[in-house]
Order: C-alpha cells, then structure tokens, then sequence
C-alpha cells in the first residue's frame, strides 16, 4: 500500500473508533459493551499496526534505517492478515488432537473407551444479529471499507 492509502485507512480505523465509543453509550447489556470494548481494542490494535507501517515508510524513504524496508515488508504481510475477534478464538493442533480456545491450555479431544475412539473437536458459532444489536451494521462496514474482518463467534 502507498502512504496515501495508509493515511486513508488511519482515517476510516480512527472513525469508526470513534463510531463505535458513541455506539457503546446506547448498550442495555454488559455483554454488549464488552463486545463494543473488544471492538475498540481491535481498531486500536489496526491503527498502531498502520502508524509503524507508516514511520517505516518514512524511514525507508529518508533512508535512514538500513533494515526498514525489510521490516516494512514483514509488517505489512502481518497486517495482511491482521483481523479483529470480538469473541472467541480455536486453534487446532490435528496432529496431537488438541484445541485451545482464547490462549488457554491445550485440551485433547481423544477420548477411549469400549466402543473406540472419538475426537470431539468444538466448534464456533456466529452470534446473530439480535446478539450484536447495533453493533452488527458497524461491524459490517468495518469490514467493507478497511478489508480488516471483524469476527464475532462463541465455540461450543
């Protein structure tokens, strides 16, 4: 990206920050601002990632720093595929049969008895949109205009 479009996409992620702090004044739930809380945390998180691709840009420009432009590229893949969970997260490892859900200890799915063995690996489920309220909309538009996927998912 060029530092135009950086510069644009700090803008959208500093707008709808501040859409979805005014948004939160409206929750009736505790959930609700948790949810528009974990979303604000993610935009900030998007916009410290777009203000080092940005000084990095400068430093390559300046030439100031030998090793900028390589870590200009590494930030720029990692934003890539920089997205935004509001919930929460899985991570499998298949070769062990082991999940974690948000970080947690490594749990394994196996499980033997006289009829065999069974994996029973969780799996997420969206929130609805009764679930998000007026946060489903904003979330959506997060995601049209900044390209950032915003996920709001529970494992069951």
């Amino acid at each position: 990206m060029t530092t135009d479009q950086n510069l644009m996409l700090y803008t959208k992620l500093a707008g709808f920050r501040l859409v979805v702090l005014a948004n939160r004044f409206s929750c009736d739930s505790e959930f609700s601002r948790e949810l528009h809380d974990r979303l604000v945390e993610g935009l900030e998180a998007a916009i410290a990632r777009i203000q080092v691709i940005m000084e990095l840009e400068r430093s390559v420009f300046a030439g100031e720093d030998e090793f900028a432009a390589y870590r200009l590229e590494g930030e720029t893949e990692i934003f890539r595929h920089f997205s935004i969970n509001l919930l929460d997260t899985l991570k499998f490892d298949f070769d062990t049969f082991e999940y974690r859900i948000n970080g947690s200890s490594w749990i394994i799915v196996m499980a033997a008895d006289d009829d065999g063995v069974e994996a029973d690996y969780p799996e997420l489920v969206a929130l609805s949109k009764e679930e998000l309220g007026t946060l489903a909309p904003i979330m959506k538009n997060i995601t049209q205009e900044t390209g950032i996927p915003v996920h709001a998912v529970r494992a069951i």
